[in-house]
């Protein structure tokens, strides 16, 4: 094998990864930990014992993995560090299915919000880790990079809450996606508390 990298030659930026692959989440309620993020997720364990747990849901051999170490104490909503984990479908339709089977499950969102890139539905698993399910809301990345530079997301760069029920029934009238992915806007807005 010839090495066609010439390791040494300056860079102005670092190479980057090619996906985020997983996520580990230290935990100190292993059991339940792993029941919610298998139900939220529709996720199975490629591999798991009593304080380990790699859960997959596509085509990687895990994207969340799960670790109970001894001492861990409960988290500190007031701390540094993730705010919160993403995961998005490819159409708002699966987004509002998704989101009536975790109802049907008894998982319920702590917030429904159309930030103007993505429309989002957030939970928060046992330990109080946020999650954020979403779909773009533009078709191309550009679109949604330029309405981030904006005056509207200026104003407000958090969103304009919704409930999912109505997206369900806009859904089910026939509406288009694109006018109910549009988001509306509602003026200056703060950090929410969630």
């Amino acid at each position: 094998m010839t090495v066609t990298v010439d390791f040494d030659a300056p860079a102005d930026q670092v190479k980057s990864p090619a996906i985020l692959a997983h996520v580990v989440l230290r935990t100190a309620n292993f059991k339940e930990m792993v029941n919610f993020y298998k139900t939220f997720l529709g996720a199975s364990a490629a591999y798991e014992n009593d304080f380990l747990s790699f859960l997959t849901y596509d085509e990687e051999h895990h994207r969340i993995a799960l670790l109970c170490v001894p001492g861990t104490g409960p988290k500190v909503p007031t701390s540094s560090g993730l705010e919160h984990i993403a995961f998005a479908y490819e159409k708002l339709e699966d987004l509002a299915l998704a989101y009536r089977q975790r109802k049907a499950k008894g998982i319920l969102p702590v917030w429904s919000v159309n930030h103007g890139p993505t429309t989002s539905i957030y939970y928060k698993d046992p330990d109080g880790n946020m999650l954020e399910t979403q779909v773009d809301n533009f078709d191309v990345p550009d679109d949604a990079t330029k309405f981030m530079m904006s005056k509207d997301f200026e104003v407000n760069p958090f969103g304009t809450d919704f409930e999912p029920e109505d997206l369900i029934k806009r859904l089910r009238a026939g509406e288009d996606e694109k006018s109910i992915k549009k988001r509306i806007e509602s003026g200056p807005r703060g950090i929410p508390d969630l």
